[in-house]
C-alpha cells in the first residue's frame, strides 16, 4: 500500500491549497513578534519624572502651580544644593501642609546649607509627565522597582516554555487545529486583560498566560504547514520565521503611531482574534489524523486537497489503514525514553535556549543603548532578511544541520568579538552539538519515535532517506 507522502505526492504537494493555507498561518509568525518583542515598547522609560513631596498637588492646587512650577520647586534645589541627586529617587525629607508660602515652599528650611538639605528615599509617590506612555510610568517600575520590567519579561517567558510543553502535549493529543484556534482565542483575551490590568500582579499573570497561548499559536501553525507539504517543500518553516521577521520591523510603526502602552498592547493582541475564522478554511493535519487511526477524515482531507489543486486522487484510495502496531498516545517520556531521540531532544533544547537567549539579549538591548528606538528596532528586524534569505538558497544545496550549525559559530564569535558577551559561548557550543543531530533534508517526515530512531545517528553522516515501508500510516 503506498505511503501518506506517496499520497500526497499525487494530490499536491504545495499546490494552490497549501499555499492558501501557508499564507494565512504566516501571519501568525507577525502577531508572535509582537508578544516577544513588545516590552521594548511597552516598557520604555519615561524620559521625565519626578518624586513628589507630601503635600505638593494639594499646594500645587492652592497655589496655582503647573506641573512645570512644581517639578522647579521640589528639583531645582536639589540640583542646586545636592548635585548627586535629580529627584528621580530621592526627595526632599519635608512635607508641604497650608502654612507653606506659594512664592518660596522651602523658606522655612533656611537654617540648612544648600548642600546639607534632609533628603529621604522615594517609594510610591512619582509624578510623570506622561503617566501611561509605558508600563512603566503605569506600575511606577522606577528605581528601586527597576527590576520589575525584566520580571515581567522572564515571567512572559516562562509561558513560552509552559506553553511548547503543555500546548504542545496538547496539540499531539487533541489536533493540531484545535489547539491552534484555542490558543489564538487565549493570546486575544489575555492581551486586552493585561492592556486593562489595574496593577502589576494582574499584569504579569496574564502577561503569563498570553505567553502560554502565544507559544502555543507558533509552535502548532508551524506543525500544520510543514505537515500538509511534501519533503521537499519543507523549507517553508523558513518562510513563516520571515514573516516573523516582518512583525519585528512593522512593530516599532505601530509603536510610534500609538502614544500610549494600553494602545499598542491592544493594537498587538486583538488581530488574533481574526484567525479565529481560520476555522472554516484551515483542516486539521491529515499526517495527525493517520496517527490517531481518523482515516475516513484524513481521506477526505487528502480528497479536497487534490481537488483544490487540480488533481485527482486514484480511485483505489478508498479506504485508510493503520499498521498493526498500536499507536500510543503520546508522552513527555517520549522525548527521552530511546537514546537518539533523548539526545536529539536535548541538543535542540540547548539549541533554543541558547537562540532565545542571544536574540532576545540583542533586541532588549536596543531599549536601553538610547538613540532613535523607533528607527534601530526596525533596523534590526530589516537586517535579518537577509540571513533568511541566505537559508532559503542554501539549505536545499547544503542541508539543514551544516547552516544551523555554521550560523551558531558565526553568531557566537561575532557576539564575543564585538561586545565580548559570554552568550556568545553558548552561542558557539550550539553550533558545534548541532552537528550531533540527523540530517532531515529530502527525507520523509517521522511519524513514531521509532522513525527517529531509524534515523542517522553517526557523526558528520547525513540521515539517508527513508523507505515507505517504515512509515506508520498507510492509505
Amino acid at each position: 500500500m503506498p505511503s501518506f507522502d506517496e499520497v500526497l505526492k499525487e494530490a499536491g504537494e504545495f499546490g494552490r491549497f497549501q499555499k492558501r493555507v501557508f499564507f494565512l498561518l504566516c501571519q501568525t509568525g507577525i502577531t508572535f513578534s509582537f508578544l516577544f518583542a513588545s516590552v521594548v515598547f511597552l516598557g520604555q522609560a519615561p524620559d521625565n519624572y519626578w518624586c513628589r513631596i507630601p503635600g505638593a498637588a494639594e499646594l500645587s492646587e492652592r497655589c496655582g502651580w503647573t506641573l512645570e512650577d512644581e517639578q522647579n520647586f521640589t528639583i531645582l534645589p536639589l540640583l542646586l544644593g545636592n548635585g548627586s541627586s535629580n529627584g528621580k529617587c530621592e526627595r526632599l525629607d519635608v512635607v508641604w501642609d497650608t502654612s507653606v508660602s506659594c512664592a518660596s515652599p522651602l523658606a522655612r528650611y533656611g537654617n540648612h546649607s544648600a548642600g546639607n538639605l534632609p533628603l529621604t528615599a522615594c517609594h510610591d509617590n512619582w509624578v510623570y509627565k506622561q503617566p501611561h506612555s509605558s508600563i512603566v510610568s503605569e506600575y511606577n517600575l522606577v528605581c528601586g522597582n527597576v527590576w520589575m520590567l525584566d520580571l515581567s519579561q522572564a515571567i512572559l517567558n516562562l509561558g513560552f516554555l509552559t506553553g511548547a510543553f503543555t500546548l504542545g502535549y496538547a496539540a499531539d493529543r487533541y489536533g493540531r487545529i484545535l489547539i491552534y484556534l484555542l490558543s489564538c482565542l487565549g493570546v486575544g483575551i489575555c492581551g486586552i486583560i493585561v492592556a486593562f490590568a489595574p496593577n502589576f500582579t494582574v499584569f504579569v499573570i496574564f502577561r503569563f498566560l498570553q505567553g502560554v497561548f502565544g507559544k502555543g499559536t507558533w509552535m502548532t501553525c508551524y506543525v500544520i504547514v510543514t505537515e500538509i507539504v511534501g519533503s521537499d517543500q519543507r523549507i517553508v518553516g523558513i518562510v513563516i520565521q520571515i514573516f516573523f521577521t516582518l512583525g519585528i520591523m512593522i512593530l516599532p510603526g505601530i509603536a510610534y503611531l500609538i502614544p500610549t502602552w494600553q494602545g499598542i498592547q491592544l493594537a498587538i493582541s486583538l488581530p488574533n482574534f481574526l484567525f479565529l475564522l481560520y476555522y472554516w478554511v484551515v483542516p486539521e493535519s491529515p499526517r495527525w489524523l493517520l496517527t490517531r487511526k481518523k482515516g475516513e477524515k484524513a481521506l477526505k482531507i487528502m480528497h479536497n486537497i487534490a481537488k483544490h489543486n487540480g488533481k485527482y486522487l486514484s480511485p483505489h484510495y478508498s479506504e485508510i489503514t493503520i499498521s498493526n502496531e498500536e499507536v500510543s498516545n503520546p508522552s513527555f517520556l517520549d522525548l527521552v525514553r530511546t537514546p537518539r531521540m533523548r539526545r536529539n531532544t536535548l541538543i535542540l533544547m540547548y539549541a533554543w535556549f541558547t537562540s532565545a537567549l542571544i536574540y532576545q539579549g540583542l533586541i532588549m538591548r536596543i531599549g536601553i543603548v538610547g538613540g532613535n528606538l523607533f528607527l534601530e528596532f526596525f533596523i534590526s528586524g530589516a537586517v535579518e532578511l537577509p540571513a533568511a534569505l541566505l537559508i532559503l538558497v542554501t539549505i536545499d544545496r547544503f542541508g539543514r544541520r551544516l547552516p544551523f550549525a555554521i550560523s551558531n559559530i558565526v553568531a557566537g564569535i561575532a557576539c564575543f568579538i564585538t561586545t565580548f558577551l559570554p552568550e556568545g559561548i553558548l552561542a558557539v557550543v550550539c553550533g558545534l552539538l548541532v552537528l550531533l543531530l540527523p540530517e532531515t533534508k529530502g527525507i520523509s517526515l517521522p511519524e513514531t519515535v521509532e522513525d527517529v530512531e531509524q534515523l542517522s545517528s553517526h557523526f558528520g553522516k547525513c540521515g539517508k532517506k527513508r523507505k515507505h515501508q517504515d512509515t506508520n500510516s498507510y492509505i
